[in-house]
């Protein structure tokens, strides 16, 4: 089995930064894509940032404000974030695309982490 635990979340002042952290944990025997998605209440799920051994990909939404960075040695993928908006207050998903050590290749994702930018 594969799990993913994000850690991070919390509550942070418009203009703040925040970082989250995601470890992939189990039977991994190699992990192409890691990234984060978030979803607001009432909002469809949608993808935040994204890195592969070849390239990253960003939302437009927080396009210059994050950086997403990946430790292939420790399975964990980060997202640094900055000059935070309220309009990022999201449940926050880990996802990796991981091929397991007894065969397929699945995508994965981890409970979810709350961050909340208010006054």
């Amino acid at each position: 089995q594969v799990q993913l635990v994000e850690s991070g979340g919390g509550l942070v002042q418009p203009g703040g930064s925040l970082g989250l952290a995601c470890v992939a944990s189990g039977n991994i025997f190699s992990i192409y894509a890691m990234g984060w998605y978030r979803q607001a209440p009432g909002k469809q799920r949608e993808q935040v940032a994204i890195i592969t051994t070849s390239f990253t990909n960003y939302a437009d939404s927080v396009k210059g404000r994050s950086t997403i960075s990946r430790d292939n040695a420790k399975n964990t993928v980060y997202l640094q974030m900055n000059t935070l908006k309220p309009e990022d207050t999201a449940v926050y998903y880990c996802y990796a695309n991981i091929r397991t050590t007894s065969g397929p290749t699945a995508n994965y994702w981890g409970q979810g982490t709350q961050v909340t930018v208010s006054s």
